[in-house]
């Protein structure tokens, strides 16, 4: 399809927050699917739990699905923060844009999971213009969401998403 892949995942780190930014379209989707199968990393993701019921839910494990129970009330970051806990290797995907759509801020909720989980963050670009899908390094939380958020966005820049060309 044209696309290449700068950078990998480093095989030490078995547990990690992956952000892909931007979130712009469901081609995103298989973008991710084709790049984890050509590096060869387990990446998996969230979804509710009501997904995951009969041969859908069988899928959706074969393609590292987790359940999550979206009952309102409960603390969402505590409780994808004990996947890690419940796995020997997990690596969670997530758009902290929270939607397809264009949006000036992410919300924090991948940061909080991080920090409580106790594992890096891994950003990740799907760039659209330049059909590179581009893997950074490691990033450390420090607890200080304003400057960290700063500090990851700037591996962002001038990446397209799919809606940006």
């Amino acid at each position: 399809m044209g696309w290449k892949i700068d950078g990998k995942f480093d095989p030490s780190i078995k547990k990690s927050v992956v952000i892909v930014v931007p979130h712009t379209s469901w081609h995103d989707f298989y973008v991710g699917a084709f790049t984890r199968k050509i590096i060869q990393v387990d990446i998996n993701y969230i979804a509710k739990k009501e997904l995951f019921k009969g041969p859908l839910g069988a899928y959706l494990k074969w393609m590292g699905g987790s359940p999550l129970d979206r009952t309102k009330g409960q603390n969402k970051v505590e409780a994808i923060a004990q996947l890690f806990e419940e796995k020997e290797e997990f690596r969670l995907a997530l758009a902290p844009e929270g939607t397809r759509k264009k949006v000036l801020k992410w919300k924090s909720g991948f940061y909080w999971i991080a920090v409580s989980a106790k594992v890096p963050i891994i950003p990740v670009a799907f760039d659209y213009g330049k059909k590179v899908v581009k893997i950074g390094e490691a990033f450390y939380p420090t607890g200080n969401y304003d400057k960290d958020y700063q500090l990851l966005q700037l591996f962002y820049k001038h990446v397209k998403g799919k809606t940006d060309l």
